[in-house]
């Protein structure tokens, strides 16, 4: 199963970091999403209302690819599986979310940047990992460096990426998707300005087409 879910991360392309506030914003955030082309969504358990919009979106947006993030224990790693979660992303590595994943058959993608972080995700069977924050630890620069020891990784680059500079991180060759904000700003969200989240959408992804 999570090979099958890479595989449709990798079509995706761009997977937007969101975080909701309110729960009735959640519906027509994930159609402006999907006007523009991106049909994931990584929901992150960020706010109190987070697990409650994830489930909002499992259940009514069957065709997007929604999973949770910011999930750094066990306790939210099993609250992200019961609301239907198909991916956890973390910030960081977590054996023990690891370990959750790998029982409910979730795709888990944790944070890395060191060498010795890619082991332990390696260790745990893992074939792709965040890298994050991308931008403030030498971005494509050191996507390539951990490359040359890890020939067998790929990567969902978070963190400071921007419609700019996308491109160069696809142009490795190491990465599957791209995480991002810039389309799905906190003030765009709170303003329900949905019509820019789509004009936005759309761009982000003519560039990676």
């Amino acid at each position: 199963m999570t090979d099958a879910l890479l595989q449709r991360i990798a079509e995706c392309k761009i997977v937007p970091v969101v975080k909701i506030d309110d729960v009735a914003d959640t519906l027509p955030l994930m159609k402006a999403l999907a006007a523009g082309g991106i049909m994931s969504a990584e929901i992150t358990f960020r706010t109190a209302c987070g697990p409650d919009a994830l489930a909002l979106a499992a259940k009514e947006c069957p065709d997007m690819l929604v999973g949770a993030g910011t999930v750094i224990n066990k306790e939210q790693a099993e609250k992200a599986v019961a609301c239907g979660a198909k991916f956890i992303v973390g910030p960081g590595f977590s054996k023990e979310v690891a370990e959750v994943c790998r029982k409910a058959d979730v795709l888990y993608l944790p944070g890395v940047v060191t060498p010795t972080e890619v082991m332990m995700a390696i260790a745990e069977g893992l074939k792709v990992v965040k890298f994050f924050p991308a931008e403030n630890y030498g971005g494509v620069k050191t996507i390539k460096a951990l490359a040359g020891p890890f020939p067998q990784l790929k990567f969902m680059p978070t963190g400071g990426i921007s419609a700019e500079n996308i491109k160069g991180y696809f142009e490795t060759g190491k990465v599957i998707a791209c995480g991002g904000s810039w389309m799905v700003k906190d003030s765009l969200i709170k303003a329900k300005e949905f019509d820019k989240i789509t004009a936005l959408s759309k761009e982000a992804m003519e560039v990676v087409k």
